[in-house]
């Protein structure tokens, strides 16, 4: 699909939509415990729908209707026949759904899509193989997996992907031994491990915490909850708060808890950081524009974040330097390089660094037409910049939004926007 953004977004207020990263725990969690229970999520999007698909052919019973998923758990033992699971281009289904797999007993194949194959999977990939599974090489699709997980110590390096701590976290509470986690190096991506020690409290899992890492008990039940909200997306809303923050009409998200563990909503300090006005409250968060001026910021916790810091920083006066994002280059696309030539296109000039970025900011922009790359956060990020270009842009491939956020072209009118799909 190829979008052209011929007006930007006047200001308003949006209701945020349900966070794919509490949704994908949620139902993986709802799939493994005691009883059924009710997901009450507004969005589905195409990762939510893989680990659904994924949960499904193991044998969890799914259904959504009216913004809510019945979910009947898996019968014990589950089938050993041999089951195929598409985890599409999801990288949070395949490392959740892996490990769960394997702590299951399933005879599976992870079929796969986009760059997916070639993201990176050890170490999980050694500590599973290590613990009594047998898969086959990495770097392909299908990636079969057979045998039974067992329990003992997983060692994992803290600055790869929290996604493989979270996978560990949901899976060894299911088997007969205890387990460790030990994690090396400096653990980034901390608050998406909080977010699944969250839903783990909430279906009674007990994981203890340890200088190193994590212990956990086996044989524990996961306890399902009758009706459980997913939140609101921090890290969609993002792009709506950046909007506010480049231009003078405010703009205000629903929907929002602020007490939330999502990382994401450091966003709002990151925008006072900026220059940006800020206005939180219980029910509503309002963003709009200030007297920006370039920051340097470490974004190892928070990485989701760079595309809308870079757009940001296109209004900031002098340098904006981005730190400590190297894993973006293993993401849909380099992520990386994809913001600074999309940025580039329109006149910024934007550099890139090894692990980083940075944006030299005030500068007149202009239109123009670029590709997603096939990444939802790209496909966003272009689309919001129209606030501070002069000129139409048209983003190829633009229904990567679909991936997170598939009404978003829907929600960018809805503050006034004009955006509208062209033939190629």
């Amino acid at each position: 699909m190829m979008i052209t953004i011929q007006q930007p977004p006047h200001g308003g207020t949006i209701q945020a939509i349900a966070s794919k990263s509490h949704a994908h725990r949620l139902l993986i969690a709802a799939s493994l415990a005691d009883k059924p229970s009710r997901v009450v999520c507004g969005e589905v999007n195409a990762d939510i729908r893989a680990t659904v698909s994924c949960l499904q052919d193991l044998g969890a019973r799914i259904a959504y209707d009216d913004g809510m998923f019945f979910v009947v758990p898996f019968a014990y033992p589950i089938s050993k026949a041999p089951c195929v699971l598409d985890a599409g281009e999801s990288g949070s289904t395949l490392r959740f759904m892996l490990p769960v797999a394997c702590a299951l007993g399933a005879n599976a194949a992870f079929t796969m899509r986009g760059r997916l194959p070639q993201r990176p999977l050890s170490p999980l990939y050694e500590e599973l193989a290590v613990h009594g599974c047998m898969l086959s090489p990495q770097g392909r699709s299908p990636l079969s997996v057979s045998g039974q997980l067992t329990g003992g110590t997983y060692r994992i390096a803290g600055n790869i992907s929290s996604q493989f701590i979270t996978g560990l976290l949901l899976a060894l509470p299911l088997l007969e031994a205890d387990s460790r986690i030990e994690i090396t190096g400096t653990l980034e991506s901390r608050p998406y491990v909080d977010l699944t020690l969250q839903v783990l409290c909430t279906f009674s899992i007990a994981i203890q915490e340890t200088a190193t890492g994590f212990a956990i008990r086996g044989r524990q039940r996961f306890t399902a909850p009758h009706t459980i909200q997913v939140e609101g997306d921090w890290s969609n809303a993002a792009c709506w708060f950046t909007l506010g923050a480049l231009q003078q009409a405010p703009v205000t998200v629903t929907g929002l808890s602020l007490g939330s563990p999502q990382g994401d909503k450091a966003f709002l300090s990151v925008l006072e950081r900026f220059g940006a006005q800020v206005a939180a409250f219980t029910d509503h968060i309002t963003v709009s524009g200030g007297k920006l001026h370039g920051i340097d910021i470490d974004v190892s916790a928070t990485p989701d974040l760079v595309p809308m810091i870079a757009a940001v920083a296109l209004k900031a006066d002098g340098e904006t330097r981005i730190q400590n994002a190297a894993r973006l280059r293993l993401k849909e696309c380099d992520r990386l390089q994809a913001i600074a030539n999309t940025l580039g296109t329109f006149g910024a000039q934007v550099d890139e660094t090894d692990d980083g970025l940075v944006i030299h900011g005030g500068q007149a922009l202009h239109g123009g037409t670029v590709s997603s790359q096939n990444d939802h956060r790209i496909a966003m990020m272009a689309a919001v910049v129209s606030a501070v270009c002069k000129g139409d842009i048209t983003i190829a491939q633009a229904d990567a939004v679909n991936k997170s956020y598939p009404r978003f072209f829907d929600d960018f009118r809805l503050l006034g926007g004009t955006a509208r799909e062209v033939q190629p």
